[in-house]
Formats: structure tokens, sequence, C-alpha cells
């Protein structure tokens, strides 16, 4: 049977630089192997960016945790770039929601992702969720915006209501911005390095 998670589908508010973001994966298999699809990207005034697919196999190692290996591909309105990808998925202590993950493109440069999450129940159906992405890179490519080391950063703190498990409407803060070389990149382009957003979104899977 497929399953899905559709985390953020939501519209990001910054006048001429507002955005919309989707983050979202499905999956089939059992509890001990499975298969997933990751795709996640962002669109703004018609550009997309930030556009991620990722297909994975998953190989649970332990009662909270799986390792994964696969490909990932860097498929927007930039050049696409195309990676290997090795990292870990679980659940960390006190049910902190995290991702780690290595890559190996095929132009020989590395990188890496780390994604964390938590959720906090206010009531039963109010949710209050930190959220946070960084990635870092070993070398530039100027072409793509990113830059050398610590290259990016997603983060946002997203209330939902869940009128049912299935379907949850959010609203939130959010910050996305290019940090170092990545921000001088950016001002370069005469594009925005970083906005702090009013956003709001929905929460579904199936």
């Amino acid at each position: 049977m497929v399953h899905g998670l559709l985390n953020q589908f939501e519209g990001r508010v910054a006048g001429a630089n507002s955005t919309f973001r989707w983050d979202g994966e499905a999956w089939v298999g059992g509890d001990y192997n499975r298969l997933w699809l990751r795709s996640e990207g962002s669109l703004t005034r018609g550009r997309m960016s930030d556009g991620v697919q990722e297909f994975l196999y998953s190989r649970s190692v332990s009662t909270y945790f799986d390792i994964q290996g696969g490909v990932r591909v860097d498929l927007d309105s930039g050049p696409t770039r195309t990676w290997g990808a090795f990292g870990i998925q679980g659940l960390a202590l006190y049910q902190f929601e995290v991702q780690a993950t290595a890559y190996v493109s095929d132009r020989g440069r590395f990188a890496g992702r780390f994604q964390g999450s938590y959720d906090i129940p206010i009531t039963n159906r109010l949710i209050l969720q930190p959220q946070i992405e960084l990635n870092l890179y070993s070398k530039a490519d100027r072409l793509r915006g990113n830059g050398a080391g610590l290259s990016e950063i997603d983060t946002g703190l997203r209330l939902r209501y869940e009128f049912w498990r299935k379907f949850a409407p959010y609203i939130a803060l959010t910050y996305g911005g290019a940090l170092e070389q990545a921000r001088r990149f950016a001002r370069e382009q005469n594009e925005s390095a970083g906005n702090l957003r009013l956003t709001f979104g929905v929460r579904s899977w199936f």
C-alpha cells in the first residue's frame, strides 16, 4: 500500500517576494523495507527554486531509526544536478523527528542536509511545530546560488489545527534565506537573501 505525507503546502507572504512552497513524501513497503519518493521546492514570481527530488531505499535498523540510500536530483529553473544520497531518519530523544543526509554529486562535490521538527500538543487538535532545515556544500555552485560551507536555512514555527488526522490547516512564521557565501551570490543577482514571512498552509496525509 502507498502512503503519503504533504508536510508543507503553503503560501509565504512577503510582498513582491511572496513564495509558494511544498514539501511532501510518499512511500511503499512494510515495517523493515520501504521505497521513498520525496519532493520539495519553491515558486517565486514564476521561477522555481530549491527543487529537490529524491528516490530512496530505506531499511529499518532499530525501533526508531531507518538508514536510507538512493538518488537526489536538483530539478527546478536552475541547472540540474544529480547526487548519490545516504542518510538516516527517525525519532530522536523526546520524539524529535530528524533527517540527516550526505550527498556526493556527479561533479565530485559533497553536500549535507539536516532537517528536524518537533510537535508540541497544546490541545488534542491544536499542535505547535518548530522546524528547521540546514544545507551545506563542500564547494560553491554559483549557477545554483549555493555557497561553500553552510549555505541555506529554512525554518518556521507552525500552529496547525487537526480537523481530523488527515487534514490540518496552519498559520506560521517562516524564514528562508541564504547564508555566508550564498548570501553574497544572491545580492550580486539583485535577489533577496532572506525573508521573514507570514505563512498559511495545510498539512495532509493519506
